[in-house]
């Protein structure tokens, strides 16, 4: 995509479009507001100083602790979180498309990586939901589906080359140029290109072969929005394995301006397990959940059959105990 045309512009009222946040909150929206307007009106999202910049501002704005619950937010503030979430999921693409045709330059691409600038929150997400993972799925994988893996699967990467080391990857991406890209990043390293394959499809066009992974990763801006994110959901709990695990990208607080809000008791026919808010520089929540053993899908809107989701006593991991978990667990992969 090589410009952005400017969305059309929303009003915002202090007293009329989200009355029921709190000043400090309607502060922030004001706050994120006016940055959304500069990024809408950028003629380009492909990574610049001022691209750049404006995004630095907006992640900056979100990440401090919030307790904002953006279903509160007023009609054209909701409008503005989504056109916003789209625009978010373009720049990222770009980025991810740029420095992967960057490394893809070097003999030995993965010997580069650390050049992305978010490498290091891949590595600290990689060990958040490798360690979540393992203590609902002691067995190691032996197939792993990641869906929306982009020209820079940095997610599986860390996985398959720090955690899971045995594991299969299979990488599902709708664009086959990113995974041409993301293939010509893994194609030198013998351990890796032996363990991770890409797939060029649309996911609510893969059935039956779902079926065959132990654990399916969803990303964060498939399905950016609400509707569409229920439909992606919906197709997989229909064509999972029963007791595979899904894990599932979500956000929380103000973090929600960034990425969609999964709600876990939205997860039919999954038993949700736990789920974690980080409060440090990881910006994703996570939702882990396991198919229901014995689970009679239907579609919604279809039928009067309620379908399960176990998620009324699920725990909430503590964001003062994840720099512990983290500390432990790299301890257990030296020794290891």
């Amino acid at each position: 995509m090589g410009s952005q045309s400017p969305s059309p512009s929303l009003s915002f009222d202090d007293d009329v479009d989200t009355p029921a946040l709190q000043q400090d909150e309607r502060q922030l929206v004001s706050k994120i507001w006016a940055i959304y307007d500069s990024i809408s009106k950028l003629p380009s999202l492909e990574p610049s100083k001022e691209v750049n910049e404006l995004f630095s501002q907006l992640v900056l704005s979100c990440i401090p602790p919030s307790a904002i619950d953006v279903a509160r937010l007023g009609g054209d503030a909701q409008e503005m979180r989504w056109r916003l979430i789209r625009l978010c999921g373009v720049a990222e693409g770009l980025l991810e498309s740029h420095y992967s045709a960057l490394l893809g330059s070097f003999p030995t691409p993965l010997d580069h990586v650390a050049l992305f600038p978010y490498y290091n929150n891949y590595v600290q997400l990689g060990l958040l939901e490798y360690t979540i993972l393992s203590q609902h799925a002691p067995r190691a994988p032996d197939r792993v589906a990641f869906v929306g893996s982009g020209p820079l699967p940095l997610t599986s990467i860390v996985l398959a080359r720090d955690h899971l080391r045995s594991t299969c990857f299979h990488n599902y991406d709708l664009d086959p140029e990113a995974n041409a890209q993301a293939q010509r990043l893994v194609a030198p390293d013998p351990d890796l290109s032996g363990r991770m394959f890409f797939h060029t499809a649309d996911i609510m066009e893969v059935t039956h072969a779902l079926r065959d992974y132990d654990v399916v990763f969803l990303a964060a801006l498939v399905g950016m929005g609400a509707e569409e994110k229920a439909r992606v959901l919906e197709h997989l709990a229909k064509y999972m394995a029963p007791g595979a695990v899904l894990m599932v990208r979500s956000a929380h607080g103000a973090r929600a301006f960034l990425y969609p809000v999964v709600d876990p008791c939205s997860l039919r026919c999954f038993e949700v397990m736990a789920v974690h808010h980080p409060a440090g520089e990881v910006i994703n929540s996570v939702v882990i959940a396991r198919k229901i053993q014995s689970c009679d899908y239907q579609p919604a809107g279809h039928g009067h059959r309620i379908l399960p989701c176990k998620c009324a006593s699920m725990p909430i991991f503590n964001p003062l105990r994840y720099g512990n978990m983290m500390e432990e667990m790299a301890l257990e992969e030296q020794a290891s």
